[in-house]
């Protein structure tokens, strides 16, 4: 006697195909969190608005560094460190007035035979004139006006009248450059800087001004 086969269970209702639903807690791949759009996530790190801030800041930051190493580049060149020549007879050594030494250096110039004239610039009636010197004619003068530019004005003059056909110039180490320029300007002549570094204390001062007058010199009074 065979024995019937047990009834199989109803069939479930049928699902259609479509998008799967993942389960609660669980982002789907390739699902967009709530609240941030598809490039914010598909670009890590900090966005396209930061990045372009960063990378001016970047820029910024090199061109503030190259154009202080080229400030201070030409301040040693112009300033601490300019071209200065071995003394050599010459027909007349000039002082510019300014900062101490300067009148013990020219002084020994004279007294070591270099030239038969020295000539001093004294703009003011507290500034020295030197005593005799044995056989060295010595000249005080006041310049008009009373700056470098009249001071190479004064040695052009002087230069025409006496025959002066080269020249030492004794003034700070800072102001070499300024006064080589303004001389060259007026005196056709040869000029050798000898030169008396400033009291330590001073150096910033003198360069600082030296910086405005350069510019007042290139920009403004580009004459003798």
């Amino acid at each position: 006697m065979s024995v019937p086969p047990s009834p199989s269970a109803p069939p479930g209702p049928q699902v259609p195909p479509g998008p799967q639903v993942p389960p609660q807690g669980q982002a789907a791949e390739g699902a967009v969190a709530p609240g941030r759009s598809a490039s914010d996530q598909s670009a890590p790190g900090r966005s396209a608005p930061g990045r372009a801030r960063g990378r001016r800041r970047a820029a910024t930051i090199v061109t503030l560094g190259v154009v202080s190493l080229l400030f201070l580049g030409s301040t040693v060149r112009l300033f601490v460190l300019p071209r200065r020549d071995d003394p050599a007879s010459v027909d007349a050594i000039v002082m510019f007035a300014g900062s101490p030494g300067r009148f013990e250096h020219a002084v020994s110039l004279a007294r070591a035979g270099y030239a038969p004239t020295l000539a001093v610039s004294v703009p003011t009636a507290e500034d020295p004139c030197p005593p005799p010197i044995p056989n060295v004619e010595v000249i005080c003068f006041a310049p008009d006006p009373l700056t470098t530019q009249g001071e190479s004005r004064w040695t052009a003059d002087a230069a025409a009248r006496y025959g002066w056909r080269s020249i030492i110039v004794v003034t700070s180490t800072t102001q070499v450059t300024r006064a080589r320029l303004r001389l060259e300007r007026c005196y056709p002549g040869q000029i050798l800087m000898s030169p008396v570094p400033p009291p330590r204390l001073m150096w910033p001062y003198m360069i600082a001004y030296e910086w405005a007058a350069m510019v007042k010199a290139l920009v403004l009074q580009r004459d003798c």
